[in-house]
């Protein structure tokens, strides 16, 4: 599996572009902002969409999801407790200065325990609410290698914030231990913030998994 990251707009959020090496089939997981950017990797690469897979909803995740969408026609795959979020995502920006982006009404839903095959790769959706409301992470396997897009669950030394509307730390905290128990130590996690990391290094390092793992 070929992944590339693109940390994008002013919070850095990080958008992922996966596909099978010599396929030229495609996802994105999460495009939060930069569009043209984001389109002109997807070109260079000599790649066609199939799919954008969103994690959550926040806004830093989906600021251009509609002009990919339009420009390319992949569907979109929205948690289905957030599919109202996107489709009016001005309504849910918390904070002034930011936007304005266009809402997309997603052409399909998640909500956990789905198995997509999307380019090639084997897919598989996990209810991980707790930094939001419908929050899911994806399981993806290209050419036998499983990586977790873990978007704002689990971040290199920390995790998602849960003071926004919706965030609830015991929630977060079960669905962090549920990844920790679904996935050997040596899956990379690719988070929507900061540096790719593995669950064995959050494990042993992380300060807010001490009272999951019993450090």
């Amino acid at each position: 599996m070929q992944v590339r990251g693109f940390p994008v707009g002013p919070i850095q959020e990080n958008t992922y572009l996966a596909w099978v090496e010599g396929s030229d089939r495609a996802i994105i997981v999460d495009p939060g902002e930069e569009a043209p950017r984001l389109l002109q990797e997807i070109e260079k690469e000599g790649l066609t969409l199939d799919a954008i897979l969103l994690t959550h909803t926040h806004f830093d995740h989906v600021g251009a999801v509609a002009p990919i969408a339009k420009a390319t026609g992949a569907p979109v795959y929205v948690p289905e407790l957030e599919r109202h979020v996107l489709a009016d995502i001005m309504s849910f920006v918390p904070f002034a200065g930011f936007g304005p982006y266009e809402s997309w009404e997603a052409e399909e839903t998640v909500a956990g325990g789905e198995t997509l095959t999307l380019a090639g790769l084997d897919i598989e959706v996990v209810f991980t609410p707790g930094h939001s409301p419908g929050h899911v992470t994806y399981a993806i396997t290209g050419a036998g290698a499983t990586a977790l897009f873990s978007g704002d669950v689990l971040f290199e030394g920390s995790v998602g914030r849960v003071d926004l509307p919706g965030g609830d730390w015991p929630t977060l905290e079960r669905s962090i231990g549920t990844l920790l128990e679904r996935f050997d130590d040596a899956t990379p996690v690719l988070p929507g913030h900061m540096g790719t990391t593995t669950l064995g290094r959050e494990r042993a390092t992380n300060p807010f998994l001490a009272e999951l793992t019993g450090r």
